[in-house]
């Protein structure tokens, strides 16, 4: 594979990712905005007990949105510390592994992302197959499941 092409493939993967993570964020950031709307506009009512468990309830999923933000920010910095116009002999952060079998790109927890007709996994480095192919050259070969990957390439 020529050296742009490769560089294509990589900047594709990481524009798609990118594009999720932010999709995701202005999701849950409106979901924080509304929720914070909700908050301001509870009004106490005759049935104090009522309200009460309104507010909680809404205080709660707030929290929970929270950490799912904050789950968001971190997967972004993750992403923010690949540099697509690199490429590496070794297997790290930001590599697209070509197998005998399955196609990775190393950076988050996406899945399937299709690009021309070939499918690449969008996978953590902490994975159980991620922390198997860190590290590897191409021509290695992993064991993930009973099945063995011979790596053809790294991009």
């Amino acid at each position: 594979m020529t050296t742009n092409l490769s560089l294509n493939i990589k900047r594709e993967l990481y524009q798609v990712c990118v594009a999720d993570i932010q999709t995701r964020l202005n999701t849950i950031k409106a979901t924080i905005f509304e929720l914070d709307q909700a908050l301001l506009s509870e009004t106490k009512s005759s049935a104090g007990d009522k309200h009460e468990t309104g507010r909680a309830m809404i205080q709660l999923e707030r929290e929970n949105v929270g950490r799912q933000l904050a789950e968001l920010e971190k997967t972004q910095h993750i992403l923010s510390k690949i540099d697509v116009n690199r490429t590496n002999q070794t297997i790290g952060l930001g590599s697209v592994v070509i197998t005998d079998k399955m196609n990775y790109f190393l950076a988050i927890s996406l899945g399937e992302i299709r690009l021309e007709h070939t499918e690449y996994y969008a996978i953590s480095p902490h994975a159980p197959i991620g922390r198997l192919l860190m590290g590897k050259t191409t021509g290695d070969t992993i064991a993930f499941r009973e099945q063995h990957f011979e790596i053809r390439a790294v991009l």
